[in-house]
Formats: structure tokens, sequence, C-alpha cells
């Protein structure tokens, strides 16, 4: 039976760069119109970690990423038709500034005909905001820039003027204030995990209450959305076990690869390296990216959890350690202070946290098991004594190339996998 073409209330919401407001306005929207009782699904562009956190538990549902090349345009496809099948709003957070990269937000948003909300920081500005907000809406035929949204405004009087800046073709659609106390706290990887915000709650509802001073409460018109398949499960992990860390040191799974071994019958066993749990029983580890570098002394005592990872890897069973977790893996880790700590011993090698970016870009990885794309983005100097099983590609040209390496059944890198681009090469991967 033929799926019907759906119809679905839908904004990407961009910025003229990074650092304007896209999630605290992403947020906002999504927790007003929650408390008001309309069902809200928020997407990420591009291969984020932090920002969904935050949009998750604004819109109280999992926040799935979407992106061209890392995804595969029917993943993309197949995800938002599924929203549009559940939802009254699909909002889709965008990724540095509308036309910034080889594949950008207003790539993404053409291709799937979303409108547009240009969020803009207003902070030092007043009737220009309108003439910034109306270049944005004309520098692409075909482009569809539904309205504009201001961030850091500093009085409602200063709301007016710009709202009164914006041409008629466009829409105001609201403003947040310049206030430290609905502000998403940053490090150096972009927003702190939502997870480590006591007040996480507060700073949302806070946002919520702001945005609904200056706002629009009327839904953007529908955007269709015809019928996609996602992508088919090939492999199979019916009775296997996966251990999964997952605590404040390794948070970084997308939804969609957990999903995935799921799909697949795998039973996902997590734990808590810094709680001090050891491994449990299981057939395959997975060590997923995060924050090891602030928990160094907690993760160095947890003894039983190395020893058990180590019987794990020497008897030739499946683990996964990506980004964070390949630091963990190895014999030792330094923090920026130049302390020392002792690692799993998993893969002979030392990691020293740095200031400067240590890997950024998409990456590409042609494995045993099949090829998978994702992507890299830390601030790591690792020195691994072992020569690379290969060496991943950037698909946009950039310096960047992880090192894959395998030792036994276990795969370390700092690439993050994005599971749906090849899910046999995934399953593959915690298979003996």
């Amino acid at each position: 039976m033929t799926q019907p073409i759906r119809h679905c209330s839908a904004l990407m919401v961009s910025a003229p760069a990074s650092g304007q407001g896209k999630t605290s306005v992403t947020a906002a929207l999504a927790r007003w119109h929650a408390r008001n009782g309309k069902r809200v699904r928020v997407f990420k562009t591009g291969p984020d970690f932090l920002d969904p956190m935050v949009l998750e538990r604004a819109s109280r549902a999992p926040v799935y990423q979407l992106d061209l090349w890392m995804n595969g345009e029917e993943d993309v496809r197949a995800r938002l038709y599924e929203a549009s099948g559940e939802a009254d709003l699909i909002l889709v957070e965008g990724v540095m500034g509308l036309f910034d990269g080889g594949l950008s937000s207003a790539d993404l948003a053409q291709r799937l005909g979303l409108p547009v909300l240009a969020v803009i920081d207003g902070s030092a500005m007043a009737q220009t905001f309108g003439a910034l907000a109306l270049g944005l809406s004309r520098y692409r035929e075909g482009l569809q820039v539904f309205g504009v949204a201001a961030n850091r405004v500093g009085s409602g009087y200063h709301a007016q003027l710009l709202a009164g800046s914006v041409p008629a073709e466009l829409r105001w659609l609201g403003a947040l204030p310049r206030d430290a106390a609905m502000a998403l706290p940053e490090r150096h990887l972009g927003l702190v995990a939502a997870t480590e915000l006591g007040d996480i709650d507060a700073r949302l509802d806070a946002l919520a209450d702001a945005w609904a001073l200056h706002a629009s409460d009327a839904l953007p018109p529908p955007v269709a959305f015809p019928p996609a398949s996602p992508v088919s499960v090939t492999g199979d992990l019916r009775g296997r076990r996966i251990a999964v860390a997952r605590d404040a040191a390794f948070c970084f799974l997308y939804p969609a690869n957990l999903d995935l071994l799921r799909q697949a019958g795998a039973e996902l066993r997590f734990f808590s390296p810094l709680a001090g749990d050891g491994l449990p029983e299981c057939d395959a580890v997975w060590l997923p990216g995060g924050y090891p570098e602030l928990h160094l002394p907690a993760l160095s005592r947890n003894d039983v959890l190395r020893r058990g990872l180590r019987a794990h890897v020497d008897a030739g069973h499946p683990l996964l350690a990506e980004c964070g977790g390949m630091l963990y893996a190895l014999d030792s880790l330094s923090d920026t202070n130049g302390g020392t700590f002792a690692m799993a011993g998993l893969l002979p090698g030392h990691a020293t946290m740095q200031e400067r970016l240590g890997g950024l870009g998409m990456q590409a990885a042609a494995l045993p098991e099949g090829p998978l794309r994702g992507h890299t983005f830390h601030y790591a100097h690792a020195e691994i004594s072992q020569a690379p099983l290969v060496m991943a590609t950037n698909p946009d040209g950039g310096p960047s190339r992880e090192g894959v390496y395998r030792r036994q059944r276990m795969t370390a890198s700092f690439m993050h996998a994005y599971f749906p681009s090849h899910p046999a090469a995934a399953i593959g991967l915690f298979q003996p």
C-alpha cells in the first residue's frame, strides 16, 4: 500500500553565523509550543552531540541528526517523514551560518522544502537588523526565508525597533533578551551537556517565558513530506549483549546508532565508569565519545573496569572506542595542566589535551566490515605506537584525517561513526 504525502508545520532555524543564538531560539520555540500542548519534534543539522541534548530536554522527544552527506538524503527524508506523522511542529536547527559549508543549512532547507527562520543577534544594532534579514532572504533564489527572530535584545523598546525594521515580506517571529539567567553555558566543544546543568529546566522555561513576550503563536504553514523508507538494517545481533558506557564522561551517543543496534536485535546494557561500575556481562563493548578529560581521577581509580576491559579484548571479543572512548582506551591521558592519569591500557599510546583544535571535519573510513561515515571534533593529541588499520578521508578536502586502529576485535579512532550510513558495517564491528 502506497504511503500518503504528509503535511506538518516546519522551520529550519538558521542564522548569519555561529554564535547568533540558534540553539537558544530553537529551545525556546520547542519548550514554548510543548508547554502549550503542541507535539514538537526537533532535529539538528550536522554531526552535533551537545545541542541535541538541550533540544531533547526542551522538546521532550529524542533529537536526531540530519546531514545530507553523513546520513544520506534518503535517511534524512525518512526521519522527517516519520516525524511528520506524529508532530504538530518540526524544528530543524541549522549549523554555522545559513549558507556556510559545502552542504549548507540553506542547501538542506531547499532540498527538503523547509521555510527558514533567521535568528540574528540584535544586541549591537537597530534598523540595520531589517537590512540584514532582507539580505539573507534574497541572497539565493528559491530559498524561502519565512521570518526572523532577534536574540540578545536589550529591552522591550529595543525589540520594537528591531521588529519595525523588518520588511513587510518577512514575518517577525519573536525575540529573546540579553539575560545570563537563561544563557546556555559553553566549553571548548560547544555547549555544556544538558545533564551537567542542574537548572536546565529552569533555563528552558525562562527562555520560553521570554519568547512568549514578543512572539506570534501562529504555526508556520504546513510543509509536504513525501514518503521515504528508512535505511534497511542488514546484519544480525540477535542474542548479543552490548555493554555501552554512558555517563558524563561518555555521553556522545547518536540516538540513531542506538536504534540501529536494537533493530538488529542487540540487548544494550548501559554502565557508568564514573560510578565505579565494572564491565557488565556482555558479548561486545562500546566506549563512545564524551569528556573523559574532565573526570581523569575517577576513571583512573576504576581498576575493576580496566581489568574487565583488558580481559574482554584479550579474549578476542569486539570493542568499539570512539574519540573520548579511544582516549580512555590508551595507556594514559594528560590534562591541560600537565596531570597524567592511567587509563584502560587497551591500545598502546598516550594522549594530551591541548588548547587548540586537534581534529575537525567529516570523515569516511573504508573498514574491512564496510565503509562508514561520520565526523571528528576534538582537542587532543595522541601518540599511538602502532600503525593504523586505515586512514579516514575528509570529503570536504580538509586537513583532518583520522587513523582507525585495530587490535584483535577492538576498533578505536577519533572518528565518531554514524551507523545508519552503512548498517552492515556498523553491525560488523560488534560481531565476533
